[in-house]
């Protein structure tokens, strides 16, 4: 079972960048699509963006369009979330998850699975 790692939360001013990583225990990593999710307090998990597993693909939602880079580096068995110009609605709990089945491509409609702990991103007015 992949295990997966988030860091590189913290806080930020608005319009500030932070980079999240997410570190897989295992190679078989690489050969899944990865989704990264956000969660603010009193509401629900969303999805932010995900690559596919050979990340010629990738996806985002509406609101990170144009200010949100997700990528990976199957040598180091990790993905990253490159946030710029962060917005004070961005402040959650960012969390990461693996496509349940191998080799496909980024889409928030898969099946995600072994979600992180997350970490923590604060943006302040």
């Amino acid at each position: 079972q992949v295990q997966l790692v988030e860091s590189g939360g913290g806080l930020v001013q608005a319009g500030g960048s932070l980079r999240l990583s997410c570190a897989a225990s295992e190679s078989t990593f690489s050969r899944y699509s990865i989704g990264w999710f956000r969660q603010a307090p009193g509401k629900e998990r969303e999805f932010v963006a995900a690559i596919g597993w050979n990340a010629k693909s990738s996806y985002y939602r509406e609101s990170v369009k144009g200010r949100f880079t997700i990528s990976r580096d199957n040598a180091k068995n990790t993905v990253y979330l490159q946030m710029n110009s962060l917005k004070p609605e961005d402040t959650a709990v960012y969390s990461c998850a693996k496509d349940h089945f191998p080799y496909g491509v980024a889409t928030p409609k898969a099946r995600f699975d072994s979600w992180g702990q997350g970490t923590q991103v604060t943006v302040s007015s």
